[in-house]
């Protein structure tokens, strides 16, 4: 792991991507690295402008879908920072946020059979516990997409999948249906844009907590990290699509021999280019907006 951003500043967390500061006042600074990993472990070469791209696009996702949630920012201008945080290397991967006290799961929410979902269905018919019909192949749509909520590990464990009962258990059924219901209005928002620019959102992960006695979409939003995203001509039932996001990272890993043990091998060149232009793709495709225009230190969006 690299050295960190900010000296100046009380570090809150570092995760394998986020670095989390204390920005006084109740408030947070978000910093996306440029740190990539795989199968739980952090890759040596950083992906260049992958911590710009998920701030960027987690901005305009968190600005275009305030109607249908809020959320926890308060400004991406450097300006607007601790005066601390004030630095040019900052700029365009940080987010100013209000402190929300999180909940203890993460806020999935399913479309298509892929990944773990899948898995399961393939070893036992459903899908975090619940039946669904038989037939379905990899990457079918659900017959409607599904709250599918899982633990939050802690470092170096996996996280386990929830069911309903398990997650009422867990946060109390209110704040359960409050997370289900947020989580799915704010997924079909992003389903329907992303259809109009020829992507499948085949599921998500939302982090959501309390402001202020509201419940908000925290952390990142809709990004490859938090995200499955399939261009539509390359979705085929039956087969596993292309997505946009670290796919080449995983395959080279997987045909390199590599037993998934630190330290990890050096990548070639090729790889991290290929994970770039894939970061960078879909943050157009999504936006409409060529990335090198990519408001970095936008405006500061009210919730």
């Amino acid at each position: 792991m690299t050295d960190r951003f900010l000296d100046a500043l009380r570090l809150v967390h570092a995760g394998k991507v986020r670095e989390v500061y204390d920005a006084g006042e109740g408030r947070l600074l978000l910093v996306a690295t440029d740190r990539v990993s795989a199968f739980d472990v952090v890759m040596a070469e950083p992906v260049p402008d992958k911590g710009r791209v998920l701030t960027a696009l987690s901005a305009w996702w968190f600005a275009r879908l305030a109607d249908v949630a809020p959320n926890h920012v308060v400004s991406t201008r450097l300006d607007d920072f601790p005066p601390a945080a004030r630095r040019p290397e900052l700029e365009g991967r940080t987010m100013l946020v209000r402190r929300a006290e999180m909940l203890p799961i993460e806020c999935i929410v399913r479309a298509h059979l892929a990944g773990s979902a899948w898995q399961e269905y393939r070893r036992e018919g459903t899908v975090h516990g619940e039946v669904l019909p038989a037939g379905l192949r990899e990457a079918d749509a659900l017959p409607e997409p599904r709250f599918t909520p899982s633990t939050k590990g802690a470092p170096g464990e996996h996280d386990r999948n929830l069911s309903w009962a398990e997650t009422v258990d867990l946060v109390g059924r209110e704040t359960a249906e409050a997370a289900r219901d947020l989580s799915l209005a704010v997924f079909a928002a992003a389903v329907a844009h992303a259809r109009e620019r020829g992507i499948v959102v085949a599921d998500t992960k939302f982090e959501l907590g309390w402001v202020d006695g509201r419940l908000v979409v925290a952390d990142e939003l809709l990004t490859p990290d938090s995200s499955r995203f399939w261009p539509a001509q390359g979705w085929t039932p039956g087969t596993t699509p292309p997505s946009f996001d670290k796919q080449p990272l995983r395959d080279w890993l997987e045909a390199s021999g590599w037993d998934k043990q630190p330290p990890p091998p050096p990548l070639p060149a090729e790889v991290v280019e290929a994970m770039r232009e894939r970061y960078v793709t879909i943050y157009e495709r999504l936006t409409g907006e060529p990335f090198a225009a990519a408001p970095g230190a936008g405006a500061t969006m009210a919730s």
